[in-house]
C-alpha cells in the first residue's frame, strides 16, 4: 500500500501530519503536484511535479495508484476515479469518500458548479480548523491501524 498525496491544494498542517504518520507506518507516500515542492528528508517521502495543466496532478495520482492504496485529497473526480479504482479516497478535512457517498458528493459539486456559472456567488469551504486537522489525524491513524500499518 502506497499513499499519495494530491499536493497542489493540501494545506501544509495535513502534509506534516502525513510526514509524521510515513515515518511512523514506514509507508511509502508520494506528494504530486504541479510546482515544485518541499518534503523532509526520509526514505519513505517523494514528490513528483508533473507539468501545468488542468488535472494533470490528478491524472498522474490516478493512473499510478493500485487498489488498496489511500489517496489524500479534497477532489471529488479523483476520489471517485480512486474508487472506481479500488483505492481509498481520504479529504483534508478527514471524511472518507465512499462507494456510497461518491455520487452525493458529485451532485452536490456538480450543482454548486453550476450555480457558479449563472452568476451565483457561492461561498468556499471555511478555513481548516483544529477540529479538522484532528479528523483528519484520528481517520488516518485508524485507517493506518486497519492495515496493520500503524
Amino acid at each position: 500500500m502506497n499513499i499519495w498525496v494530491d499536493a497542489d491544494a493540501c494545506p501544509v498542517v495535513i502534509k506534516e501530519i502525513l510526514y509524521r504518520a510515513a515515518e511512523r507506518s514506514q509507508i511509502a507516500m508520494t506528494l504530486v503536484a504541479n510546482k515544485p515542492l518541499r518534503s523532509p528528508p526520509s526514505r519513505f517521502i517523494r514528490a513528483i511535479q508533473v507539468s501545468r495543466g488542468f488535472d494533470v496532478a490528478d491524472n498522474e495520482i490516478a493512473r499510478r495508484m493500485e487498489a488498496g492504496d489511500l489517496v489524500i485529497t479534497a477532489d471529488i473526480p479523483l476520489a471517485a476515479d480512486v474508487i472506481a479504482r479500488g483505492g481509498h479516497a481520504l479529504n483534508p478535512r478527514g471524511e472518507f469518500y465512499s462507494a456510497d457517498n461518491i455520487r452525493e458528493c458529485l451532485s452536490v459539486r456538480d450543482f454548486m458548479e453550476k450555480l457558479r456559472e449563472t452568476g451565483v456567488q457561492t461561498e468556499g469551504p471555511a478555513p481548516l480548523d483544529q477540529t479538522d486537522r484532528k479528523r483528519f489525524a484520528d481517520q488516518l491513524d485508524r485507517f493506518l491501524s486497519r492495515q496493520g500499518r500503524a
